[in-house]
């Protein structure tokens, strides 16, 4: 796959936001269910009367339903001519035609080698929750979870520690043909603030499906006092999904920021992401 954008168009990226309440999740899907990505096609076409032509996004984190995103990114490939004649108002026109949960904040023409999707070094994440007897701040329900026991974030924080570097995944992840679970977890750290809200932060290189969830879900298992705080490392080693790990509901989880390189380093980039991982002394099969 090459990142080589097509004669006569230019690649343009897009940082935007969204509530995830509304949408069954980023990508386009069959059968009418309203998603990031086809909101975004619908009213690029739209605004740019390119009537039964659909450019498509690439976006560097696909979200699932109900899951929201502060720092999300994405790229489309447009003809030139229809870039040059659109570009100063096509901001504008979009905030027009969007829905309010759906907010594209900046358009600008991509450096040479930039995906959206391989060109990322690491994804960071927030996941909030609250212990807090009485429920949910009624303002925050769609953004917060709420654990019905009391939660010790400083046990949380011993075991997260256990979680961190290179590892394989596959028990945290919902397996897909043919994709390997081997990521490389950055940061993984939760902090109280002054509200009660607990905050996760989750930050790797990429993430594998239901791979954010699955981790605060085992993590609330230790904070509750159900687990020890060397159980999630247990079942990481196992290397099969534990039923004991649940996926938390997905309103708690937001990606709120997506790292890229510097420009001279993006096809060095962009092929390293696409190479397939596997873990030191690992066998070929």
């Amino acid at each position: 796959m090459s990142d080589e954008v097509e004669p006569g168009f230019v690649r343009v990226r897009m940082d935007l936001s969204y509530d995830g309440s509304g949408f069954s999740g980023w990508a386009k899907q069959a059968g009418g269910r309203r998603t990031v990505q086809g909101e975004i096609e619908d009213a690029l076409r739209t605004v740019t009367r390119s009537k039964d032509t659909t450019y498509e996004l690439t976006v560097a984190g696909r979200t699932d339903a109900g899951v929201h995103a502060r720092g999300q990114v994405a790229h489309v490939d447009l003809p030139g001519e229809l870039w040059a004649e659109h570009r100063e108002k096509l901001l504008k026109r979009l905030a027009g035609r969007l829905a309010k949960d759906v907010r594209i904040w900046s358009l600008a023409e991509a450096p040479a080698g930039f995906n959206a999707r391989f060109s990322a070094v690491w994804r960071r994440y927030a996941y909030r929750v609250t212990d807090n007897p009485g429920g949910v701040d009624p303002l925050l329900r769609s953004h917060v979870l709420w654990h019905d026991w009391p939660l010790d974030v400083d046990a949380m924080n011993e075991a997260a520690r256990r979680l961190l570097g290179e590892h394989d995944f596959a028990a945290y992840c919902k397996r897909r043909e043919g994709a390997t679970t081997i990521r490389t977890l950055q940061e993984l750290s939760l902090v109280r603030g002054e509200d009660g809200v607990i905050t996760a932060t989750v930050r790797a290189d990429a993430f594998c499906h239901n791979m954010v969830r699955s981790l605060i879900g085992a993590l609330l298992f230790v904070g509750d006092g159900h687990r020890g705080a060397e159980w999630p490392g247990k079942v990481l080693a196992a290397g099969v999904r534990d039923s004991a790990v649940h996926v938390v509901r997905p309103h708690g989880l937001t990606l709120e920021e997506v790292g890229y390189p510097a420009d001279e380093l993006l096809a060095a980039r962009n092929k390293e992401a696409r190479n397939r991982r596997t873990l030191p002394g690992a066998g070929c099969c």
